[in-house]
């Protein structure tokens, strides 16, 4: 019998309900337990306890927290958090959690699932993505170039019920748009710019849930987000300067970066790397390739470079990363990688492209 996701993730939540409640005791029923007598136990000031549901947050979260925060980070380093769906664990840990910051715009299809079942109501959720334009999943292949984009004011009502915002990611799907995501394009991150917004929300999530520490979160975003605007106007130097402005990636993740420095992403597959791209996406961009004689086909580290090198041979061209940072392989935490320097080289990987 095949469940779908909902069923499941509700059987999960289910299931940790049981086992929380199994294995849960207070400390005081503990101190009771051990004297025969109820004595009050020392509080003490604990560090927030920050959920994050894929590597961006963590980093985002991680520089505006500070020591002031454990944050922990729910999909496992080197996985792709496309698909990702949370144990029966993950939602325990959500439940515990002070914080809870999510990308949004569709990256995390379970959010609405899992939240919408936690008994945890002081928990502070930060979708990350708040009050972004949206892009349409389409808009940035390459056979729109010559299209307006459309976007989607993302400032939502916080009052807004999770079935109108599932109906509206419903109908947007049934118009022909990329069904993981709802037709939205999640990838906001990989604008530096964007990136900005996305920290300034955590940093308004953060100061919400431990309000005497909120000038402490301004210094530290405020001190991130200088390193992302250095980052911001060192892309919009190499781009001005470049040869071309066209590039073609494994798939449309990069289409916030493409419109913000005035490139033109061109991508072999969707809005998800899992997505196969059809014999007829594949002739299409192979011919775009030859007609624009395009020399680097960029491919990604947390899925197969199989596609993309299919059409390098095919073009004549060689093959690089482009690396969407949807998650930190081992090797890359291993040598001490962030975001800001996994971007500093998708910078070096697109000035080569673009000057070939």
């Amino acid at each position: 019998m095949k469940f779908s996701k909902k069923a499941t993730l509700g059987l999960l939540f289910s299931l940790t309900l049981i086992v929380a409640g199994c294995g849960q005791k207070s400390a005081s029923d503990a101190n009771t337990a051990s004297t025969g007598t109820s004595v009050p136990v020392e509080t003490k000031t604990a560090k927030l306890n920050v959920q994050v549901s894929f590597y961006p947050m963590y980093e985002f979260s991680k520089n505006v927290a500070g020591d002031l925060a454990d944050v922990h980070t729910l999909v496992p380093a080197g996985m792709e958090p496309h698909d990702w769906e949370p144990t029966p664990q993950d939602i325990a840990s959500i439940e515990k959690a002070d914080v809870l910051v999510y990308n949004g715009a569709g990256m995390e299809s379970w959010i609405d699932q899992v939240t919408g079942s936690l008994s945890n109501a002081s928990l502070i959720q930060v979708e990350a993505s708040k009050g972004i334009n949206l892009l349409e999943g389409g808009e940035h292949d390459h056979h729109h170039e010559d299209s307006e984009a459309t976007e989607h004011d993302h400032d939502h009502s916080d009052e807004a019920t999770a079935e109108e915002h599932d109906h509206d990611h419903y109908t947007e799907s049934e118009a022909g748009h990329d069904h993981e995501h709802g037709g939205l394009d999640p990838h906001v991150w990989l604008s530096p710019a964007l990136a900005v917004k996305e920290v300034r929300n955590i940093e308004a999530g953060l100061a919400q849930a431990a309000p005497e520490h909120a000038e402490q979160f301004k210094q530290n975003a405020d001190a991130y987000i200088a390193q992302l605007e250095s980052l911001d106007q060192d892309f919009k130097a190499a781009v001005t300067e470049s040869k071309r402005k066209d590039f073609i990636t494994q798939h449309a993740a990069f289409g916030y970066l493409a419109k913000e420095y005035g490139l033109q992403q061109v991508p072999i597959a969707g809005l998800s790397p899992e997505q196969e791209p059809s014999a007829a996406q594949m002739a299409s961009v192979i011919d775009f390739a030859k007609e624009h004689q395009v020399k680097t086909i960029f491919f990604e580290t947390l899925v197969s470079s199989k596609v993309s090198e299919t059409i390098a041979s095919e073009v004549g061209a060689k093959t690089a990363v482009l690396n969407p940072i949807e998650g930190l392989t081992e090797e890359e935490i291993a040598a001490g990688m962030d975001y800001i320097s996994v971007m500093r080289q998708n910078l070096e990987a697109l000035k080569l492209a673009l000057n070939e």
